[in-house]
């Protein structure tokens, strides 16, 4: 052991170890300094720091039946000893960071009782020491002292210490100058870990809102005039205002994202936040965390808690697009959390209540998943409270032109593009085409032909389908094939010149500019004045 002129009090140890804990920001790391750098004086055996928590070990604590209030109790959140027998820990329970103490039981309880320090003084002249440290003797301890920690008149913990040596005079009212820099270090810690979560939650909500955000903009608004378009309007208006659970159905580009937003913008939860899962997305390890959070250390790779997506979402909607994917085993965990509105993160037993709206989207047949066994028939049911069918763009043709005229605004906005021309034989060429890709694939068509076009007509190259929905009416040909169905090549040439010339009379003659031939026809002016030129059309004199 050290000599006494060697233990003797440091002020400059102690002042430098308080400015050591001034800018600690994690509170584990803070405790940890500090139980470490007080066992470095050689006149101390061992310290502990207690704070008061919430009961978490009732059931196996075995202080139960003796604890006045089982819903707080002191936590041993820190604590190190040295011997001098050697490097071992003076008791195999000194840092258990699961030991309890109810409060108002033993020293500890009762400074926690009281709020007031207490020092016990020639410990080795006692015959049985302090009740429960039994190697205070074999350790030459001489005192025990324990300290509150209080910040702002609320008591947060004790700290708890054993000397080998009678404290000096000069040293004894640091003891509460340490504590309450403790209580005021560990108000900051949690402050700041506050802020950390808050941000990271912020962090989270603004991530998802971005996706949301990014997928919306393949859609627009809702956009059109068709009759199919209205009716999905109508049942958005009846189902919003409810908490009813709907399931959005369509295929792939159809707009459901859009549908699930109207529903939340019109519903009263429209202040809070809409987040979406993508749960094609999701690995299917992964799906209980992305759907519940999870705590610290809950797993490999779990390195701070995580709020999952129906916390995120809290007082909100959570849309759960591509709902098919969700791998069985999972699907009972999210069914009860539709029904009970409870969960709890993974790695913790706190249940926490959702307060969460549920839309759900597919592009499958999930009656055919459930026949087939990969979809729980009970979850289908409690999704499938109010469905709502959106029609894909073949079936609504008459909103291709609103629908082009708003992606090309919105082209021209994002892309900072020349606005070109919407023509006629554009609109024509458009709704001529089946869209398999639907308002997804209208919307990629309309961006690459604004970038091309350069200011003028748009011009779209798209794919030329198997057969015409839209057959030409049987025209009976004049000539030797009269009556046969179909045109002889000379007839041809002779209608398409004659095509040609009611279309060039019609504009006066104007090839090139707006409502031109050129234009009217959906061809390059260089091509029609080539057509012209080889039927030999000419502008009368």
């Amino acid at each position: 052991m050290e000599s006494t002129s060697d233990s003797r009090f440091d002020p400059n140890f102690a002042a430098q170890l308080l400015l050591d804990i001034a800018h600690e920001q994690s509170l584990d790391q803070l405790l940890r300094k500090l139980v470490h750098r007080a066992v470095e004086r050689p006149d101390m055996a061992c310290a502990q720091i207690w704070l008061i928590d919430k009961g978490d070990r009732c059931s196996v604590c075995p202080r139960r039946p003796e604890c006045p209030d089982q819903t707080h109790c002191l936590h041993l959140v820190a604590g190190k000893g040295v011997s001098l027998h050697g490097d071992g820990p003076l008791s195999p329970n000194f840092d258990n960071p699961n030991a309890r103490l109810p409060l108002g039981i033993g020293l500890q309880g009762k400074v926690a009782e009281t709020g007031q320090q207490c020092l016990l003084r020639d410990l080795d002249r006692q015959p049985d020491g302090l009740a429960g440290f039994d190697w205070i003797k074999s350790e030459q301890v001489r005192v025990a002292g324990v300290t509150p920690i209080l910040f702002k008149g609320e008591l947060l913990g004790m700290i708890f210490g054993f000397t080998r040596e009678d404290l000096p005079v000069e040293s004894r009212p640091w003891g509460r100058i340490f504590a309450d820099h403790i209580g005021a270090a560990i108000a900051n810690t949690r402050a700041f870990q506050e802020i950390q979560r808050l941000k990271a939650k912020l962090e989270l909500q603004n991530t998802y809102l971005q996706e949301e955000v990014v997928e919306a903009k393949a859609f627009g608004d809702l956009v059109g005039q068709s009759a199919a378009l209205r009716q999905i309007i109508s049942q958005i208006d009846l189902v919003a205002p409810t908490e009813a659970s709907v399931l959005i159905l369509g295929e792939t580009g159809t707009g459901k994202e859009l549908v699930a937003r109207e529903i939340h913008r019109r519903s009263p939860r429209q202040d809070r936040p809409l987040v979406r899962v993508n749960c094609a997305s999701i690995p299917r390890e992964l799906y209980e965390s992305e759907f519940f959070g999870h705590v610290k250390g809950a797993f490999t790779g779990a390195i701070r808690d995580r709020a999952g997506r129906f916390e995120t979402a809290e007082g909100g909607t959570l849309f759960l697009d591509e709902v098919g994917e969700i791998p069985l085993e999972m699907q009972s965990k999210l069914l009860r959390v539709l029904q009970e509105k409870r969960y709890e993160r993974v790695g913790e037993d706190r249940t926490r209540r959702a307060d969460v709206r549920v839309i759900a989207a597919t592009n499958r047949d999930l009656k055919r998943a459930v026949a087939a066994g990969r979809f729980r028939e009970d979850l289908f049911y409690r999704l499938h409270v109010f469905p709502i069918q959106v029609t894909p763009l073949r079936e609504r043709k008459d909103d291709i032109p609103m629908l082009a005229r708003h992606f090309i605004e919105l082209s021209v906005r994002d892309l900072k593009c020349v606005k070109p021309r919407l023509t006629r034989a554009g609109v024509a060429n458009l709704q001529n085409y089946d869209w398999p890709g639907n308002i997804r694939e209208l919307r990629n068509v309309i961006e690459r032909s604004v970038i091309l076009a350069r200011g003028g007509p748009l011009h779209f190259d798209l794919p030329v389908r198997d057969s015409n929905p839209h057959p030409v009416s049987s025209v009976p040909p004049l000539g030797v094939n009269s009556g046969t169905g179909f045109l002889t090549e000379v007839e041809l040439r002779r209608r398409e010149r004659d095509n040609l010339r009611a279309i060039l009379e019609h504009t006066s003659w104007k090839i090139k500019g707006v409502d031109g031939a050129a234009e009217l026809l959906g061809v390059k002016p260089t091509t029609l004045l080539s057509r012209m030129k080889k039927m030999g059309l000419q502008r009368p004199a």
